[in-house]
């Protein structure tokens, strides 16, 4: 039987049937499930949900719960492997550069096996999902900055990649558990195989696209579904984000222009990860924004477009300096971003590499704005130090 009961009425044992209030109120994807886990129900009784649906006739009911039964304790908070196992951006940068190199190999063999009408081995690339979980984790900051690094001619690939590190980062930060971290991770790395099946000439052309040849382009998330539906995938949601990655929140995305609620999380996270990673790399037909510049004209977008919880996520994820962006400081010296500061996203750390007061370059050094007097004075112009960001990132 169903029965609504209060948040505060909740217990291990019961069947949550259905949430109440918005699908971002809530920690969970799962639309029911039986409570069995305490994390979960300090991480529910912690939550703005204001109401739930129980069904007692799968799980414990109210009236069963013994009137001098304690609160149950939530159980210990593990001490994040992050935390354990966190590095300088300088010790993991080698070892991003190899995922990355592994990664573009990978991907460019995964789309010529599905380009030659064979089922994608998703086997064979899950374990590369875990490497770039694992670098993310160690220092986001060094894998998320190679990979936005990347040729016009490597485009397709390698923004593959990118977009799989995005989700994860995103998920990591939304609260996301591993296996649906590992999920989002494989649905980023897989969003634009339908693109194997569009014209190279349209693909690749270096010119604005006629409205037919956008049309062509339009039908690449319904051609990677249906690439995707052929492969071994025991989960629905990296189609979904295949599908679903080019959809907007006010219904006006392609190729279903679904909208609002129908929209899962994974698509919305998808669709901020693909437009942040495109508009920061360099195409065929235009060169890339700056990471600090492209944040802030998705945040003029993002009414309608973007749902506003998942962006506001991705701010944080990424920052509000975005690793990448090339700064002026107050003291003169002019740097690239490294890496974030959780406490505050004005305060990034800093490789910095030039100074203006003298004019010449500086000892490379990492400033933790965090720890110092020093201060972000204003942005410079990224393709101006275009060399020293590659010779510092790439």
């Amino acid at each position: 039987m169903l029965k609504e009961i209060a948040l505060r009425d909740l217990r291990m044992g019961m069947f949550v049937h259905r949430l109440g209030g918005r699908w971002f109120d809530h920690p969970f994807l799962r639309k029911s499930f039986k409570l069995t886990n305490a994390a979960d129900l300090e991480k529910l009784l912690k939550s703005a949900v204001p109401d739930l649906v129980i069904d007692t006739d799968k799980g414990l009911d109210v009236e069963s719960r013994p009137r001098a039964e304690p609160t149950p304790v939530a159980a210990p908070v593990a001490v994040s492997r992050a935390a354990e196992t966190r590095i300088t951006f300088d010790q993991e940068i080698e070892r991003a550069r190899a995922i990355q190199a592994k990664a573009r190999v990978a991907v460019i063999n995964m789309f010529g096996e599905a380009r030659m009408g064979r089922a994608i081995n998703v086997s064979g690339v899950a374990p590369l999902v875990d490497e770039i979980s694992s670098s993310l984790e160690r220092n986001a900051g060094a894998l998320l900055s190679v990979v936005r690094l990347k040729t016009a001619d490597d485009y397709t690939y390698m923004h593959s990649v990118a977009v799989c590190g995005l989700m994860i980062a995103l998920g990591r930060r939304m609260g996301l558990e591993d296996e649906e971290l590992r999920i989002a991770g494989l649905g980023g790395l897989l969003h634009d195989v339908g693109k194997i099946a569009m014209p190279v000439e349209v693909l690749n052309k270096p010119g604005k696209l006629t409205d037919e040849e956008y049309s062509t382009m339009k039908r690449h998330p319904l051609e990677g579904w249906q690439i995707l539906r052929n492969s071994s995938i025991a989960s629905e949601i990296p189609l979904d984000i295949c599908l679903h990655h080019h959809e907007r929140v006010d219904g006006g995305g392609y190729p279903e222009k679904i909208s609002g609620d129908a929209l899962t999380l994974y698509a919305r996270m998808g669709a901020v990860c693909d437009v942040y990673d495109a508009i920061t790399s360099d195409r065929p037909y235009k060169s890339g924004w700056a990471p600090a510049e492209s944040i802030k004209r998705m945040a003029e977008w993002r009414v309608g477009q973007f749902d506003d919880t998942v962006f506001q996520a991705f701010v944080k994820t990424v920052g509000i300096y975005p690793v990448g962006s090339v700064v002026r400081l107050n003291s003169g010296r002019v740097g690239v971003v490294t890496d974030q500061a959780e406490a505050n996203l004005l305060q990034p750390r800093v490789k910095v590499f030039f100074s203006l007061k003298s004019r010449e370059p500086v000892k490379a050094e990492v400033v933790d704005l965090a720890r110092t007097h020093d201060a972000i004075a204003g942005l410079e112009d990224a393709k101006a130090w275009q060399e020293n960001v590659r010779r510092i990132l790439g």
